[in-house]
């Protein structure tokens, strides 16, 4: 006999002890917490949330974002996205993330041409459960680095790495966590010049990164040279458990032994190891079938490589063709 469920489409109609252990939860993460909701909430994005109760338990929930940019370009760009995954319990049945992911889909579908579940954990077992209701796996790497001791994560660490990490220190740069929001402002000057030259994604105004420092949510580790701002990394850290490399960069190649990006994330792995937690994740390293050139990057600081993939939902195929396309064109071009 099939239990009934309960759905709730919002964080609110949960009570304190299901918040709580929805986050107890392995596959829990910190952009599923009612703070990471909060801040994408008053910078103005418009958030979802759906769960499902089965005798009194939360047995499966997801959560996220609906993204788009400005102007004209926003009708072609409207995408939901679910960071982290969904939140599966041992108790969810077949039919609890089936109901669970149709709520998802009925409620989003007149808001975005598609809606991607970024896993930050391995949901290989629930593959076949999704793509039954019209979810597609995409394969997408991730490192994941253990932050047991600094001793054991310099033992997997590329030697290049941290011969770079210690020229750098020896020619006078010094991390340290920002304190004004010109500070901030510096960071996000480096961070632009990135994204527009190199990456070539849409970037979060310089708005998104005052709030989230003075939410007090995310660390912002900056490198600093001569009392300049050359680098940075902003990572959310979540329990005892996990930091998220969100955002880094750095003015690398400009400084003589100076590796500012390379600095930035090791100071990070060396915070993790220093405070009790246990993984660093650097929140993606492409797809397996194509060049990443940042994969070679992170392959160096001695984290394990994992596949956990995305799950894919179409709206509107044909806008969903369009923007991969464009997307594609604006990565092609050279600045």
């Amino acid at each position: 006999m099939i239990k009934e469920l309960t759905i709730h489409t919002s964080l609110n109609l949960l009570n304190i002890e299901q918040k709580k252990a929805l986050l107890e939860h392995d596959s829990a993460s910190f952009f599923q917490t009612p703070e990471a909701l909060h801040f994408f909430d008053t910078i103005g994005f418009e958030t979802f949330a759906f769960a499902i109760e089965s005798d009194v338990k939360i047995t499966a929930f997801v959560s996220g974002i609906i993204q788009k940019e400005k102007g004209i370009k926003s009708h072609f760009s409207r995408r939901a996205i679910i960071f982290g995954g969904p939140i599966l319990s041992a108790d969810a049945e077949e039919h609890h993330i089936t109901t669970l992911f149709k709520t998802v889909i009925n409620h989003l579908k007149n808001k975005v041409i598609y809606i991607e579940s970024r896993n930050l954990n391995d949901y290989s077992h629930y593959k076949e459960t999704l793509e039954k209701i019209g979810f597609e796996y995409h394969p997408h790497l991730n490192f994941h680095v253990p932050c047991e001791t600094e001793e054991q994560v310099k033992k997997k660490m590329s030697n290049s790495k941290l011969r770079q990490v210690k020229k750098s220190i020896k020619e006078g740069a010094e991390v340290r966590e920002a304190n004004h929001q010109s500070e901030i402002e510096e960071y996000y000057t480096i961070l632009f010049n990135l994204y527009k030259t190199k990456v070539k994604t849409p970037l979060p105004d310089l708005h998104f990164f005052i709030t989230l420092w003075s939410q007090r949510i995310a660390k912002f580790l900056l490198v600093f040279y001569k009392d300049e701002v050359i680098g940075g990394i902003i990572f959310p850290v979540f329990q005892d458990k996990v930091i998220y490399e969100w955002y880094v960069c750095g003015k690398d190649g400009i400084y003589k032994n100076i590796y500012p990006s390379i600095l930035a994330t090791w100071s990070a792995i060396q915070y993790a190891c220093n405070n009790n937690i246990k993984r660093f994740d650097f929140m993606g390293a492409g797809k397996p079938d194509e060049d990443y050139g940042v994969r070679e990057f992170k392959s160096k600081f001695g984290g394990d490589l994992v596949e956990h993939g995305r799950f894919i939902y179409v709206v509107n195929p044909f806008l969903y063709s369009l923007g991969k396309k464009a997307v594609k064109v604006l990565k092609s071009k050279k600045i």
